[in-house]
């Protein structure tokens, strides 16, 4: 009887749904011919079902991307929206990446060359090295130039804040960067600049002096509206002597590569005190991204403009320059090589090298003398 019961409710409720009111086939409302259809059933709204299509798909799918569904209509508006972001989001990371791959694949700065791995830009060799291989530089214009018109607004030599001096150490190109950076100090300070002295080479034991090298007229009268700039220490500093070796008249706690304003809050005040004062050591103590850009400009009119060799130096360089170029392409070209194994050299990068046991010692005495700090750390501490 539960049976028969069951069987006339299910009848009643096909034989009133639209299929059967439209005159469809009775086996249609059979419930088991209802769930074996190749739909696999409606759903209560009347819209196909795909049961075994959505067992396919994992959850994580659906979560993530629930528009791809068998029924997108259904879905909320903010899960759409939460699809699209995250769609959106790896698109472009495919896209970045992509972009970073090709890069890789095609980058001009690293060939293969004789089986050793250079860095080789992909550019048209001139036929000579004095070409210029980029032509859009020959445009170009120097942005250090000297002012011209200008009205000076230094003070006086005796209304500066007092008077700087300074020792240029290492070679040549490490004594140009000092003269740069003390011209800049000077500007910076509103001090007086006493012409650098080269220091004395402890190995070679050179004695050339700024006037040596350098033309100093042309030095002086260049910077004239930037720096003032004198030749000698005062006459009326009587202990000269005094200078680099007196803790009074001397800044050693200069860190590398400072900023501007290190040298106001800390080298001012005691210029002003003494008058004069020394900084030691100097080999690059004056930063390039601290410092206000106007003191960047004025380095590099020292170092194009205003430091101008000697008449008989650039003659000797310019004959030089002239006897290589008219080698280029011939068989015995001219060839400069810098071995940098000097004394110096050696003994202030600490490394060991291939000597007697005559030379290591002597060595390691020149490294205790020159450098006392750094070889107490290097051969007593390790």
């Amino acid at each position: 009887m539960a049976e028969l019961r069951h069987s006339s409710s299910i009848g009643s409720r096909s034989s009133s749904s639209p299929l059967r009111a439209g005159g469809g086939d009775e086996d249609s409302s059979s419930p088991h011919v209802h769930d074996h259809s190749p739909n696999g059933g409606d759903d209560e709204d009347g819209r196909p079902r795909h049961p075994s299509r959505d067992r396919d798909r994992p959850i994580w799918f659906h979560s993530l991307f629930p528009f791809f569904g068998d029924d997108p209509i259904r879905v909320s508006p903010q899960k759409n929206k939460i699809s699209l972001l995250l769609i959106l989001i790896l698109a472009i990371a495919s896209l970045i990446s992509l972009y970073g791959l090709i890069n890789h694949l095609n980058t001009p700065y690293l060939c293969k060359k004789d089986g050793i791995v250079l860095n080789c830009p992909h550019v048209n060799e001139s036929p000579s090295p004095w070409v210029n291989p980029l032509s859009a530089t020959t445009s170009w214009k120097p942005c250090a130039e000297r002012r011209i018109g200008g009205v000076s607004d230094l003070p006086p030599e005796n209304e500066t804040t007092g008077y700087v001096f300074i020792h240029a150490e290492g070679g040549l190109n490490q004594q140009r960067i000092a003269i740069c950076n003390a011209v800049a100090v000077a500007k910076i300070l509103n001090a007086t600049l006493i012409l650098p002295v080269l220091k004395q080479d402890q190995i070679w034991k050179d004695t050339t002096k700024f006037e040596d090298i350098f033309d100093v007229d042309h030095f002086i009268d260049y910077l004239k509206d930037d720096v003032r700039i004198v030749r000698d220490i005062p006459d009326w500093f009587t202990d000269k002597a005094e200078l680099f070796s007196s803790i009074r008249r001397t800044v050693k706690n200069i860190p590398k590569y400072a900023a501007a304003q290190f040298y106001i809050d800390n080298v001012l005040p005691r210029i002003k005190e003494k008058k004069i004062m020394a900084l030691k050591p100097f080999v690059d103590r004056l930063g390039y991204d601290n410092v206000p850009q106007e003191i960047n400009r004025l380095r590099c009119r020292v170092n194009y403009h205003a430091l101008k060799f000697l008449p008989e130096i650039e003659q000797m360089a310019d004959s030089l320059v002239s006897r290589m170029r008219n080698r280029t392409g011939n068989p015995n070209p001219y060839m400069a090589l810098h071995l940098r194994f000097e004394k110096g050299m050696v003994g202030l990068s600490f490394c060991d090298f291939v000597g007697t046991r005559e030379e290591k010692v002597k060595m390691a005495e020149y490294r205790q003398k020159e450098w006392p700090r750094r070889f107490k750390v290097t051969f007593i501490s390790g």
